[in-house]
């Protein structure tokens, strides 16, 4: 068996990929779900069930609209500034990873990104705690979990300006108040599904602001009309998302699931701080449940560790190129049977070393 800790794309569950593999072959009278119109009623009814899904599972309140995109995370970097940034206007950024600084970038064209606080000069190793939003910020952005860094956001800022969230690796693991947030973003590949479609959750009164023309591809309000079939949509993508948002469902949803990552993420830290060979990347009250980043005492022995853990079934344990060290990404779908695993290498490698 192989325990997959990698950051993404990611683990799905194996029910998933047996329901959407079967689709491969015959969704409908024979037909693959890769050659399927999603001009039929059958994949308008996937769309439409996804959608549900989405709202029922992150208890989406009235006044929001939930759409279908392409392009991931990093399209919305731009899409987020040219819709909700008025010309000349300034939004608020945290800075606390290579993702946020990735964001910030895009805004130069459409305004000015006020970057509020900022962990950079630490490694992006803590999450900036004292700072304040102007009061005429056009949006406050922040990116909730940092996959490299290992850092994730648990309060929310509290603030009349409208807060916008990148969520691509931790949307799902936990339960949040959407009713918080003017626009919610993530790219499905690790917890909602395959890469190939991006999530959106938009309150409806922030748009149409911004006093530009928008090309209609960039546009959100274009695409909620188009009940996220504007255009040719990642059909496979959002097929699978659907069958994995029935299993998140079945599971009792995501404070059920909560439990669980919650539970993950204590077993790992804990290894992490007792094993006399290993230590934690980042401050202990802003570590990640996610994306969990470690290091060596001996850095020398980084490469050994990754040969014993691969031989043993355990994959995408390696850190991210500028950071190095390890990164085991404890999404939903992995099972903490997994983890159990990885702790119990670990025991043994500080054995033999």
């Amino acid at each position: 068996m192989r325990h997959n800790f990698g950051a993404g794309p990611c683990i799905l569950p194996q029910e998933v990929f047996k329901q959407a593999s079967q689709a491969v072959l015959d969704f409908k009278d024979g037909l693959s779900i890769l050659e399927i119109s999603h001009r039929t009623a059958e994949f308008e009814a996937v769309v439409d069930e996804t959608t549900r899904l989405i709202k029922e599972l992150m208890n989406v309140p009235s006044g929001y609209s939930v759409v279908l995109l392409q392009g991931g995370a990093s399209l919305q970097f731009s899409m987020v500034p040219m819709n909700l940034l008025p010309e000349g206007g300034t939004a608020a950024y945290l800075e606390t990873g290579v993702w946020a600084k990735k964001a910030i970038k895009e805004v130069a064209p459409f305004g000015k990104a006020n970057i509020v606080a900022s962990s950079k000069e630490a490694n992006f190793t803590y999450l900036p705690k004292d700072y304040t939003i102007p009061e005429d910020s056009a949006y406050f952005h922040v990116t909730s979990n940092n996959t490299i860094y290992g850092t994730e956001l648990f309060d929310f800022p509290q603030t009349n300006v409208p807060v916008v969230s990148d969520m691509s690796s931790d949307i799902m693991s936990r339960v949040i108040d959407v009713s918080k947030f003017g626009l919610i973003y993530a790219g499905a590949q690790k917890n909602i599904g395959p890469a190939g479609v991006t999530i959106a959750i938009v309150k409806d009164d922030i748009l149409g602001k911004s006093g530009r023309k928008l090309p209609s591809m960039l546009d959100y309000q274009v695409h909620i009309e188009g009940g996220s079939m504007y255009n040719t949509p990642p059909v496979f993508s959002i097929y699978v998302a659907m069958l994995n948002l029935r299993w998140l469902k079945s599971k009792g949803g995501v404070a059920e699931i909560e439990k669980e990552n919650i539970a993950k993420a204590r077993a790992l830290y804990a290894e992490i701080d007792r094993n006399p060979l290993f230590k934690g990347t980042c401050a202990v009250e802003d570590r990640s449940r996610m994306n969990v980043c470690f290091v060596m005492e001996n850095p020398e022995l980084e490469k050994s560790f990754l040969k014993f853990a691969d031989e043993n079934g355990v994959e995408g344990i390696k850190g991210h190129r500028s950071v190095g060290g390890f990164r085991a990404s404890i999404y939903n779908a992995l099972p903490i049977t997994s983890v159990h695993t990885l702790v119990e290498l670990m025991q043994v490698f500080a054995e033999k070393h």
